[in-house]
């Protein structure tokens, strides 16, 4: 009887709250992994932000060019420039010409080397180092790396046969750096063993690096050039046509992307 007994109006527990006022919610847990989150993604809009300003500011001081890095001149962009299937060959032929001009500086510290040695040659080859050094680097880019580079790009006749000609070339340079005639400028084969027989083992070290250097490049070259040849027959180049087009572009299509 007692449940009967008791009064149903008695809680006053309705009477402690405003009927009137907002319901409230419970607030949630401060969520540290969220934030996180958020300024995470700040910080990577702030950097896209920079790179985009970094970018639009180089693109008014210098245009698109971005090539060399240290004085822009040209622009080079295999990833933009070069059809998907065929970046590969020309990333290949890029990282071999880094190859030569590494090989380039190498070789020209070899024959300081030699000339301390006291080679009888050693002055002259030094001397033609230095021309190797400042001809060879910018002529190889210019004459067989950017011809097959537009190549590609463009797929014109014109350029393919650029590159056979000047890379023939380059590929006969090679093979006469390898060997290393003394006062010819290469601290090739001959002038490494002159070296590691007279005892000379600095001279000797750098002459091997350089021949090697030579070799990689030569022969890598030498792999790509088939390749490329293959290409240029297959797509039908001609020499007719390369005379077309150098007609129709003039000589100033070589620089221009267009």
């Amino acid at each position: 009887m007692s449940e009967f007994a008791q009064n149903p109006f008695a809680s006053s527990h309705s009477l402690d709250t405003n009927p009137f006022d907002d319901p409230t919610t419970a607030q949630p847990p401060h969520d540290s992994s969220r934030f996180e989150e958020l300024s995470r993604r700040e910080r990577d809009l702030e950097r896209r932000e920079q790179e985009l300003n970094q970018r639009a500011e180089h693109i008014r001081a210098h245009g698109r060019n971005n090539w060399p890095p240290f004085y822009p001149l040209i622009y080079h962009s295999i990833s933009e420039e070069i059809p998907e299937a065929s970046r590969p060959l020309i990333t290949r032929l890029y990282q071999l010409w880094l190859v030569l001009l590494g090989t380039l500086v190498i070789n020209m510290v070899a024959c300081i080397f030699l000339l301390v040695a006291g080679s009888s040659d050693g002055g002259k080859d030094l001397g033609g180092s230095i021309g190797y050094m400042f001809i060879i680097a910018p002529l190889s880019f210019l004459l067989w790396y950017r011809p097959i580079y537009n190549g590609y790009m463009k797929e014109q006749a014109l350029y393919y046969y650029f590159y056979f000609f000047f890379g023939g070339f380059h590929l006969l340079f090679s093979i006469y750096m390898i060997i290393g005639i003394p006062s010819t400028g290469s601290a090739g084969l001959i002038q490494t063993i002159q070296m590691y027989a007279q005892g000379h083992w600095a001279a000797g070290i750098l002459g091997t690096i350089a021949t090697v250097g030579w070799t990689i490049q030569g022969l890598g070259n030498g792999f790509y050039y088939r390749q490329i040849w293959n290409h240029h027959t297959a797509a039908g180049h001609t020499m007719d046509k390369a005379k077309s087009e150098l007609a129709s572009h003039g000589a100033k299509a070589y620089f221009t992307r267009g």
